[in-house]
């Protein structure tokens, strides 16, 4: 099949975009918190308002295969905007809540959508090497987006003339300057509406194996120990990356007197900066050892981390959280991985049901949230050593029917891990 490189850089494009607003809530939780004179508790539900959205992944899939990717993306970047602009222009709690839902939809919208897109634009023998290179382009956007928010808070409303500050001071109300980054969001899906509108998409004829079914097959999962537990292996990694990811610089604020908005969100940035190496350094391993026993030292790589970055000084919680998203990097794949080749059928449906564990990235650092109004953040953030726990044992409990391919291994029945 002949590659379509115009519709894989639109692919890459769609992934940068779908980190680059996802990944911002950490960075900006402190300046929420100010802004709306929030309690930690309450800065819980922002997280929650955003991930919840995710539910929507298997009507989104059916929607796809209904629809089509063209409608879909363009739907999903509709509600991205919109929502961003709602919060632009009317920064309160109440609309936060409202408006990250409405992005949350979209961006769960556009994961579904655009993995089938990529297979067929780029071709099946380049699949696995585009994942990679798209997750690549994922850890750019999330680096770069809280370094973003910490130019704009430093410049705008200050003597700076540049074109773009002097339009920002225009529209932003004065102590609320983290809210011209929405306004970047909202050009910036206004934009991707008008690239995918003007594109030509290829026709994709989804596997068998990719499709969704909510009648018998699905039914049958949901009865399958082996789906529910790694759809819980889903929900603790996405709820223990968003746990620290929007809980970071608020911590380092509380506790060591960290700016957020210079600091704190270079910090988050590393977080994420480091977990894109991390995936680099993860293929490498998976290559040479088994993904299971990979995944287990990776575990006990950020449960450290963690513990350092908690009840360190200073100068240790500075590399040591952010350190996490290095050990963190391997995760979602290798569970994912491990979950797929559990199951002899009906991925497309289990792949639904596993995306939904996203919602772990709203009930984890929500639950963070009201633990902390009882005993502090520090202790409350330790609700993540049960959720990294849980990833832990699997790898001592999964036995997929196939192991990972590794240099002196090509392919062969799983053993288990002694």
């Amino acid at each position: 099949m002949k590659r379509n490189v115009l519709i894989v850089g639109l692919i890459m494009l769609i992934f940068f975009v779908i980190s680059f607003l996802t990944n911002i809530l950490g960075p900006i939780i402190p300046d929420l918190v100010d802004s709306f004179r929030l309690s930690i508790g309450l800065a819980g539900f922002l997280p929650f308002a955003f991930f919840v959205a995710y539910s929507a992944s298997i009507p989104s899939g059916l929607l796809v295969e209904k629809y089509r990717e063209k409608l879909v993306l363009i739907s999903a970047f509709v509600l991205a905007f919109l929502g961003s602009l709602l919060f632009a222009l009317l920064p309160t709690f109440s609309v936060a809540l409202v408006s990250l839902f409405s992005i949350g939809v979209g961006m769960a919208m556009l994961q579904v959508a655009i993995n089938p897109l990529l297979r067929v634009a780029g071709g099946e023998e380049h699949f696995a090497f585009n994942s990679v290179l798209a997750q690549l382009f994922s850890g750019a956007a999330s680096f770069f987006s809280p370094l973003l928010y910490s130019h704009f808070v430093q410049t705008v409303h200050t003597n700076d003339t540049s074109f773009l500050i002097d339009l920002l001071n225009q529209v932003v109300p004065l102590h609320f300057e983290w809210v011209s980054l929405y306004w970047v969001f909202a050009l910036t899906t206004l934009l991707m509406i008008v690239v995918v509108a003007v594109i030509r998409f290829p026709v994709v004829t989804f596997k068998e194996e990719e499709k969704i079914e909510v009648g018998s097959a699905f039914t049958d999962l949901l009865r399958n120990k082996t789906v529910l537990l790694f759809f819980a292996g889903i929900f603790a990694y996405v709820g223990t990356e968003q746990g620290i990811a929007n809980w970071m610089s608020k911590f380092l604020q509380l506790y060591h007197g960290v700016d957020p908005a210079t600091t704190g969100a270079t910090v988050v940035a590393y977080f994420w900066g480091l977990m894109t190496i991390g995936c680099v350094l993860g293929l490498v391993l998976l290559k040479i050892a088994d993904s299971r026993r990979v995944l287990m030292l990776f575990t006990i790589g950020a449960i450290s981390c963690l513990l350092l970055g908690l009840f360190g000084p200073k100068a240790w919680a500075l590399y040591a959280l952010p350190g996490t998203g290095f050990f963190a990097s391997v995760m979602w794949s290798i569970i994912f991985s491990l979950g797929l080749n559990s199951v002899p059928q009906h991925h497309g449906t289990f792949s639904g049901i596993l995306c939904t564990g996203i919602v772990g990235g709203a009930l984890v650092p929500l639950v963070i949230g009201g633990i902390a109004e009882l005993v502090g953040l520090r202790l409350a953030m330790l609700v993540m050593l049960i959720t990294l726990g849980y990833i832990f044992s699997i790898g001592l409990w999964a036995k997929p029917l196939v192991n990972n391919a590794t240099i002196k291994r090509k392919s062969t029945k799983a053993q288990p891990v002694l």
